[in-house]
C-alpha cells in the first residue's frame, strides 16, 4: 500500500511554525514619576544627538530580549546605548538578532525600585557583559550623591569612582534632577533640549544683530560715498564758475 503524500498545507505548517511573539509593550507606565520620566527623556535625547553619525543606537524603555525563544526573559532598561549596530529606533531589541549587547545602561532609580535595580538588574547586566551600568536617583532617595556607576572588569562590576563613562568618552555629573554630560576631549557640555533651544535663540538673535550692524555699516558707507560725490560735484561746479570768470585754479 502506498503511503499518502503530505498535503501542501501540512508541509507549510512544519516548515513555517507560528513565530514566537516578542511583545514591545506590557502596558506599564514608562516611569514612576514625572521627575524620573523627564530624566529619562533628557538622557535619551542628549545621548541620541551625541551619537549621531556613529554606527550605534540609543533606546529608551524598550524591551531587551536576551534569550532566543524565551520571550519572558526580558528587561526594559530606561536608557541603553548599543555600538556596532544600525542606527535608528526599534520597537524592541533582540540580542541574538543584533549581535551586540548594550555597552552602557542607565536606570532612573527610586526607593521603590531600589532592590531590583541594585540586585537583579545589576546581576543580569553583569552576566550579559554590559560594560557600564549607571544608577541615577533624580530625587535623591537612596543613592549617595544621586549617581553611581559600575564598570565591568574581569566580568565583575566595580564602582566607578572617576565620574566618567569610558565607552561614551563623557564625564558625568549630577545637575539637580538631571545628569550633565561633558565631552572629555573638549570639556564642552552636551546641551539638554531646553539649553539647546535657548542657545539657538541666542544664536539667532546674535545673527540678527550682526546683520543689523552690517546694514548700518553699509548705510554709513553709502552716506559717506554720497557726501563725497556731492562734495566732488560742488567742487566741479565751483571750478566751472571760476573758469567762466577767467580764473584758472590749476594755472595758479
Amino acid at each position: 500500500m502506498t503511503a499518502a503524500l503530505p498535503r501542501p498545507t501540512d508541509v507549510a505548517l512544519v516548515l513555517n511554525p507560528d513565530p514566537i511573539d516578542y511583545p514591545s509593550s506590557d502596558g506599564e507606565p514608562v516611569a514612576e514619576t514625572y521627575t524620573h520620566f523627564y530624566a529619562l527623556l533628557v538622557t535619551l535625547e542628549v545621548l541620541r544627538q551625541y551619537m549621531e553619525g556613529q554606527r550605534a543606537t540609543v533606546l529608551a524603555n524598550q524591551f531587551l530580549y536576551y534569550s532566543e525563544g524565551m520571550p519572558r526573559l526580558r528587561v526594559a532598561p530606561d536608557v541603553m546605548v548599543i555600538f556596532d549596530v544600525e542606527p535608528g529606533g526599534r520597537d524592541n531589541y533582540k540580542i541574538w538578532q543584533e549581535g551586540q549587547v548594550p555597552s552602557v545602561i542607565f536606570e532612573m532609580t527610586s526607593a521603590s525600585t531600589q532592590d531590583q535595580d541594585k540586585t537583579f538588574k545589576k546581576t543580569l547586566y553583569e552576566q550579559m557583559g554590559v560594560a557600564e551600568y549607571w544608577l541615577f536617583d533624580p530625587r535623591g532617595e537612596w543613592v549617595e550623591d544621586q549617581l553611581q556607576g559600575y564598570r565591568l572588569e574581569h566580568e565583575i562590576y566595580h564602582p566607578i569612582t572617576d565620574g566618567r563613562s569610558a565607552p561614551l568618552n563623557l564625564r558625568l555629573q549630577v545637575e539637580g534632577d538631571l545628569i550633565g554630560f561633558y565631552r572629555e576631549d573638549t570639556g564642552e557640555k552636551l546641551l539638554i533640549p531646553s539649553e539647546l533651544s535657548q542657545a539657538l535663540r541666542q544664536e539667532a538673535i546674535a545673527r540678527q544683530q550682526a546683520e543689523q550692524r552690517a546694514d548700518q555699516e553699509r548705510q554709513r558707507a553709502d552716506q559717506e560715498r554720497q557726501r563725497a560725490e556731492q562734495a566732488e560735484a560742488r567742487l566741479a561746479a565751483l571750478e566751472a564758475r571760476l573758469k567762466a570768470q577767467g580764473i584758472d585754479l590749476e594755472g595758479e
